[in-house]
């Protein structure tokens, strides 16, 4: 159950690649393989090089949150085997990418974890005890006999204890040295093993004082941090997974006799012909043939008012079908629809931001060999030329190692984060990610989508005294039967409406409601007998027989403190820019109600990553604030990310943090935390890094034994906690 051995046991090797690879337009090949025993920033970097080294890689890139690997070779220069063969040579074994495997799999490890992490807090709790009596003992003239049943006492705890719980940590050590390397395992396992060995010898020979109680507390401690490690890689994982699950349902294809079949989307391809149901998603790209329909393509571009879909129009993978159903004859499907190229373009985004996201592992190819050598030279000094016995001489290498576990170094950056989100959490924001508060802390340009982020995302009625209540609670009977976003707009201004009887939905028009007086209708401006306003404005025509058209018009609000925020924002030096797939004449009202002077309209997905790139590229470190299917690759591509509670699940999977409420004040709030979050980090790293200068040369003096080396070492953890929780008094101050 090394990092994630467990959670990949269900997935059976494959000897024959050839059901997975893809053919790609310019001859490649490509492949997504999943890697089997990969766990840190280490393992990654191994991988990526190897494959940099092979001939008709194209690209060979690791996700380290998803463990997979997005392979593309040219075929007439390597063969995918030898591809895999090359990264199993360095430890890993790779099988075929199944998310849904994948995800079941992963949950049973970390009850895995958990189930290791309760055996040795109950060791360590119970050995301590023991341990407790034997110091008591010292003072007290206790009986050699009675302290060597203590010592035998906690081995019967230990040796059962560690061999279970320490699997995690032995079994990666022991990946990592049959690939000839080193990782942050090798040190821990060495230290625990010798402890425990030492502490056997030393029990046999019914010597003072063994040190079973800091091998068990040490894994105690690493675990939890492998589980709290694990926990957050399964939520920041499923990004891509949430997004192609809208286009994971079955299919139903009309064939040529006329009968309509359900087929899995792998077997959709051009040229077909598919039905789309009212209240269906659309499950490809492609062109209208037959029906008329309102499109909700909010999710993919951002626009706020449904399309009309007749014949002829495009229509792509992911728009909700409200009112009529269509027959769409294919243009693309599966992996080459819009909506996977968004899926494609938010893992790409979310591998580049991964390069910065743990602190740790830019010295994880330096700390193993170095721990290594000094407690080698530590035992070599003592035991050549310090005149003391090889017990002893191994005692001081074994504190040396305990004594530079990295746990205070470990904590500094989780524990402040931890209080922080904590913090947030109560000021209702969700912190997913856990290098947001760092990357947030650097941002200086905030990137704001429109719809559904400084304004609320739901149409209001405009009450402009351009029609009496009677008018509207006609108009309301018709619109109560609609899935039409501005007919429940209006349907909802009125409280106890009551839909009319005999109301028909044309699709793409609006309704209409047949009377002995003649047609009552509400919709678009042409149909209804209205003439559209050609503004911004969104709007409904309300037409009664031998009566003029009455306008409905819809605002989508800003939020209640966006003005504010935003004022607040560039107050503070951020520079401020609004993104948004709407039209021009919707946004250019917003921006200039909010201040905004740099906004762009019409933006496709592609736009917004480029435009975060150009920013970067300028040497700005920008935040992304949206919340549209549309605004996931740039939530992942940018520095940092803010989503709103009432964005689409994609949306807020991919963003760092996700704040509740109408107010759009918790971006200053997330910033300021940040920033203090920030200066505590590195206040820790500093305090972990001052312990390690003064306990390391005590130690390899012989002056430390393991046990107060495993003390000095909870200390420091201690330390660095106690300043972490400075955060919680500041903010609350």
């Amino acid at each position: 159950m090394d990092g994630h051995a467990t959670a990949v046991a269900g997935l059976a090797d494959v000897s024959d690649l050839t059901p997975y690879i893809r053919s790609e337009p310019d001859g490649e090949r490509s492949l997504n393989m999943l890697v089997d025993g990969m766990h840190c920033a280490g393992c990654q970097n191994r991988i990526e090089k190897r494959l940099r080294q092979m001939p008709g890689v194209v690209v060979g890139r690791v996700n380290l949150t998803a463990r997979r690997l997005a392979l593309r070779w040219k075929p007439e220069d390597v063969r995918a085997e030898a591809i895999r063969d090359a990264v199993e040579a360095l430890g890993f074994r790779l099988v075929p990418y199944d998310p849904e495997k994948l995800s079941s799999a992963n949950e049973e490890t970390r009850r895995a974890l958990l189930r290791a992490m309760a055996v040795a807090g109950f060791a360590a709790a119970n050995i301590m005890l023991l341990s407790v009596a034997v110091w008591a003992g010292k003072v007290q003239d206790m009986d050699p006999t009675t302290r060597s049943l203590m010592h035998w006492l906690s081995a019967l705890i230990a040796i059962p204890a560690v061999a279970y719980a320490g699997r995690p940590f032995f079994r990666s050590a022991l990946t990592a040295l049959k690939a000839r390397a080193l990782n942050m395992d090798v040190p821990i396992s060495l230290a625990v093993l010798l402890a425990m060995g030492v502490s056997l010898v030393e029990t046999i020979q019914e010597a003072p004082d063994v040190y079973f109680d800091s091998a068990t507390a040490l894994l105690f401690f690493l675990l939890i941090g492998r589980f709290l490690e694990q926990t957050a890689r399964g939520r920041a994982r499923s990004a891509v997974e949430h997004l192609l699950a809208l286009n994971a349902t079955a299919v139903m294809v009309l064939c040529d006799d006329g009968v309509r079949r359900t087929l899995a989307p792998e077997a959709i391809g051009p040229g077909m012909r598919v039905f789309v149901p009212v209240g269906g998603r659309v499950p490809v790209d492609g062109c209208v043939v037959e029906g008329t329909s309102d499109i909700d393509t909010s999710l993919i571009t951002g626009e706020s008012v449904p399309r009309m879909a007749s014949p002829g129009s495009r229509i792509y993978a992911g728009a909700m079908n409200l009112s009529g159903a269509l027959t769409v004859e294919v243009a693309a499907a599966g992996q080459d629809t819009l909506l996977a190229e968004i899926a494609r373009l938010l893992e790409a985004a979310e591998q580049r931001r991964a390069r910065y996201v743990e602190i740790a592992a830019r010295i994880v190819r330096i700390y193993a060999p170095a721990v290594h050598i000094l407690s080698a030279a530590t035992f070599l000094y003592w035991f050549l030329l310090g005149g003391a016995g090889w017990q002893t001489a191994l005692l001081y290498a074994v504190a040396v190692l305990i004594v530079t576990c990295p746990c205070a170094l470990a904590l500094a950056v989780p524990v402040v984060q931890v209080v922080a989100a904590n913090r947030l959490f109560r000021k209702g924001v969700l912190v997913k990610s856990g290098s947001a508060l760092e990357r947030l802390a650097t941002v200086d340009a905030i990137v704001f989508d429109k719809t559904g982020t400084v304004t609320v995302g739901q149409p209001d009625l405009v009450r402009d005294g351009a029609w009496t209540d009677s008018d509207l609670r006609a108009a309301a009977g018709l619109a109560a039967s609609s899935l039409h976003p501005l007919a429940r707009a209006l349907a909802a201004a009125v409280p106890d409406v009551h839909p009319a009887d005999g109301v028909e939905e044309v699709p793409g028009h609006g309704l209409l409601l047949k009377t002995p007086e003649g047609e009552v209708r509400l919709g678009r401006g042409g149909w209804a007998g209205g003439a559209p306003s050609g503004s911004a404005a969104l709007e409904l025509w309300f037409a009664r027989p031998g009566q003029p058209a009455i306008r409905f018009e819809m605002t989508d609000r800003l939020r209640p403190d966006a003005a504010e925020t935003i004022r607040a924002l560039i107050a503070r030096g951020f520079s401020v820019e609004l993104l948004s797939g709407d039209r021009a004449a919707a946004v250019a009202p917003v921006a200039t109600a909010l201040g905004i002077e740099r906004w762009r309209a019409d933006c496709t997905p592609a736009d917004k990553i480029a435009r975060l790139e150009a920013l970067t590229v300028e040497g700005r470190r920008p935040c992304m604030v949206g919340d549209g299917l549309n605004d996931a690759p740039a939530l992942a591509a940018a520095m940092a990310s803010i989503s709103p509670s009432t964005a689409a699940d994609i949306s807020q999977t991919a963003a760092d943090v996700v704040f509740q409420g109408d107010d759009l004040a918790p971006v200053v709030e997330t910033i300021r935390v940040a920033r203090m979050a920030n200066r505590l980090v590195r206040q820790n790293f500093a305090l972990a890094f001052g312990y390690n200068s003064i306990t390391i040369p005590i130690a390899m003096a012989g002056l430390v034994t393991p046990l107060i080396a495993a003390v000095a070492m909870s200390t420091s953890s201690l330390v660095v906690i106690g300043n972490a929780l400075r955060l919680g008094w500041q903010t609350r101050r």
